[in-house]
């Protein structure tokens, strides 16, 4: 088969891809602007491809079987586009990496170890034992609530109860009773899940139903000493509520690490909103970086190549969306 690797993202998987193949394939790697010498005709002959973006813009790849996106999300993939009997799957992997930064971020609430050690540089011992000024607060004891609860928040869900925090999640469809949560939420619920956490984690795919759910109504109903984190996708909360809510102090802060303005060919390093959420002090910022390890690289080329194999000997795909 002709498979063809589209872009710096999907580049990243291919050492030690064809290792893990059963069968001898053309394999080839392609620019994200396909401008290279023979590059778009690679790209229209692939049976498979790998890569993050498709549109109706880019060569149609008549004879395509399979187009593999290397990431849970599909949202920059026109699947109206993709040509009829294509299979679209994509891949998980990621959720041991995001629960580890979402546990680092809300650690770092309560045991200020950076502050703590710019402090002791100046002599200034103000979290020492026994100072009336030190004694810092707990995570534990803490509630985080999960918006949305697939492979990233089942994963959050068990590290927190680790860490003896509760846990409370909504979900569109029901959370199993086997789940380590303390209160479950359905879509019509929402502020009333707001409500029951310390912390908010978002990890919601974006779709139409769930651009802007997060919106000023949902903002409101979350205590005033909570913090929320979108380690989802930027638009699934409203951008101007989510400004106004933290310029306003109504929320304690938030760790973002999923944006509105991304890198691109016009504007390679912008600022990751139209709004100036860097002037804010109750706010992380991240680039996009919660699930980017060499773990979550390793397991997405590992699904990739397995679903390669299965197609050459007709198995089932997993992660098919289509």
């Amino acid at each position: 088969m002709k498979i063809v690797f589209h872009g710096q993202n999907a580049r990243m998987f291919r050492p030690g891809f064809d290792d893990l193949l059963a069968g001898s394939h053309d394999i080839r790697e392609v620019s994200d602007a396909l401008d290279g010498p023979g590059e778009r005709e690679a790209f229209a002959a692939a049976d498979v491809i790998i890569g993050v973006r498709f549109t109706d813009a880019l060569p149609r790849p008549e004879r395509l079987r399979l187009y593999h996106a290397p990431a849970a999300g599909t949202d920059a993939i026109d699947t109206a586009a993709l040509p009829e009997g294509a299979a679209l799957c994509n891949c998980f992997g990621h959720e041991d990496a995001i629960a580890e930064y979402v546990m680092a971020a809300l650690l770092a609430r309560h045991v200020p170890l950076a502050d703590a050690d710019a402090r002791l540089r100046r002599g200034d011992w103000r979290y020492w034992s026994g100072s009336p000024h030190g004694p810092r607060t707990e995570l534990s004891g803490t509630t985080v609530g999960l918006l949305g609860f697939g492979h990233i928040g089942r994963t959050i869900a068990r590290r927190a109860r680790a860490f003896g925090m509760g846990v409370t999640a909504a979900n569109r469809s029901p959370v199993p009773p086997s789940e380590p949560v303390d209160a479950a939420f359905t879509f019509d619920r929402l502020e009333a899940f707001m409500a029951s956490a310390d912390a908010i984690v978002v990890s919601l795919p974006l779709v139409p139903d769930t651009t802007g759910i997060v919106d000023a109504r949902l903002l409101a109903a979350m205590r005033p000493d909570a913090v929320i984190l979108n380690v989802g996708r930027g638009p699934v909360i409203d951008e101007a509520a989510l400004y106004a809510a933290l310029r306003e102090r109504r929320i304690a802060g938030a760790v973002i690490d999923t944006w509105y303005t991304y890198p691109g060919g016009a504007e390679p390093a912008p600022l990751p909103s139209r709004l100036p959420f860097h002037d804010l002090d109750n706010v992380v910022m991240t680039p996009h970086m919660s699930g980017w390890t060499a773990g979550t690289i390793r397991r997405r080329r590992d699904t990739m190549a397995a679903n390669v194999n299965r197609l050459e000997t007709g198995g089932a795909l997993v992660n098919r969306l289509r």
